[in-house]
């Protein structure tokens, strides 16, 4: 089949390998991708949360799948407008996309699917944010309500902070229309780990674990960032714990979509808390994360193409247990120096064609005059798989010391104390 994948990061990038090395894909073709795609699948250039335009592509390359990875074109209606058109999409519609699109919607379907998250008040104005402070412990997390490109959530351990927070959200404006309403949440402790369901609106079925790094700097310091690298699997989810938390929160909240008339069709990822009491909800996203799809997907033997399809035409349930590698993967992202702040880009990046051994995702990449230069805060995510963790790592690292670039910054400790 002819696949055409919407997006340019690493993700993409990552998804784009696993389905040119699907038997049942014959052509992928990716909008607007990166240099490091182009080399495998060919590139078109659309507004890709333009859904006309969206559209007008997938009829000119006759796309039998259309798989969609950032969540801006989901939450914006594209796959709504192109199933309308008759066409397969991986990627669930606009009001599906809530769960990630807005906090309080994500929390609304929790509460009713009966799936263990935070305890939390919704808040339309700062006077009643403020309020709200008074039910909580000292200790709490404030969310802008609406997409923030994973900025928008504030961790605050005194009522102080909380009303900074809320200042800075929704008088500020800080996070723009995101922050026109909030969450307020208790925060709750322990290790954090990310688990990813497929989904065609009726079945779900796991894709292995995942733990990844937001932290710019090691040991868990500095500001967060979109993900500093990850790891898979998790030790303390297994199979049997993932086939468990698809039936207890998966599945509910898939469950509770299609009652509500919003079917999911497409990837429901998880943000899990291991909590002391057990498992809770952290947040939900509508599509695969970054970058555990670069430390995932190297992992899956199975025929990413055909999976993806069984979505979108609603026959997951004809799909058997997926066939994943056995071995550990480490994901180690290389960002530009000042990120998640101010950086410089167009700086020539060497040595990619001296690693080996590993997967080398593009994600903030450009071409000049020929030369691969940086064009992002987060440039390039290497993936190794060892036979453990410590010698996918040793692996990983010696790529990332091969590969240069002025500035380049990477976490020294990812996946070096594996925390559940």
């Amino acid at each position: 089949m002819r696949v055409l994948l919407i997006g340019s990061g690493g993700r993409e990038h990552a998804l784009a390998a696993a389905l040119v090395r699907s038997p049942s894909v014959e052509h992928v073709f990716c909008a607007n991708g990166n240099p490091g795609i182009g080399e495998i699948a060919e590139l078109k250039c659309i507004n890709e949360v333009d859904a006309g335009q969206v559209l007008e592509l997938a009829r000119e390359v006759h796309a039998d799948l259309v798989v969609i990875g950032p969540e801006a074109p989901l939450v914006a209606g594209v796959a709504d407008r192109l199933r309308d058109a008759g066409f397969a999409v991986f990627g669930p519609g606009a009001a599906a996309a809530q769960i990630e699109g807005s906090k309080a919607f994500a929390k609304d379907v929790m509460a009713s699917a009966g799936v263990d998250t935070a305890r939390y008040i919704a808040c339309d104005d700062i006077e009643t944010a403020l309020d709200a402070l008074h039910e909580f412990d000292e200790q709490v997390v404030v969310k802008a309500d609406g997409i923030a490109a994973g900025k928008g959530v504030l961790l605050c351990h005194s009522h102080d902070e909380a009303r900074d927070a809320l200042s800075l959200i929704m008088e500020d404006e800080a996070f723009g229309e995101a922050g026109a309403r909030v969450v307020v949440e208790e925060m709750m402790t322990g290790p954090e780990a990310s688990l990813f369901f497929l989904s065609d609106g009726k079945t779900v079925k796991p894709l292995p674990s995942a733990q990844d790094f937001k932290r710019v700097f090691d040991g868990d310091q500095g500001l967060n960032t979109g993900g500093m690298g990850a790891y898979s699997p998790v030790p303390a989810v297994d199979d049997a714990m993932a086939n468990e938390l698809a039936t207890t929160i998966a599945q509910p909240v898939i469950d509770e979509l299609a009652r509500r008339g919003m079917p999911f069709i497409g990837l429901l990822y998880a943000g899990l808390m291991l909590t002391p009491t057990g498992v809770r909800v952290v947040e939900f996203n509508c599509r695969f994360g970054d970058p555990e799809t670069q430390a995932i997907l190297p992992r899956l033997r199975s025929d990413l193409g055909e999976v993806l399809l069984a979505c979108a035409q609603g026959r997951l349930d004809e799909i058997g247990d997926l066939d994943i590698d056995p071995r550990d993967a480490v994901t180690v992202v290389l960002a530009s120096g000042g990120y998640p702040g101010d950086y410089r880009t167009g700086l020539p990046i060497t040595g990619l064609n001296q690693v080996h051994n590993v997967a080398v995702f593009h994600a903030g990449t450009a071409t000049k005059d020929g030369q691969l230069v940086t064009k992002g805060g987060r440039v390039l995510a290497v993936t190794a798989l060892g036979s453990s963790i410590r010698d996918a790592r040793e692996t990983v690292y010696d790529a990332v010391d091969t590969i240069q670039f002025d500035g380049k910054h990477a976490r020294r400790d990812i996946a070096e104390y594996p925390t559940v």
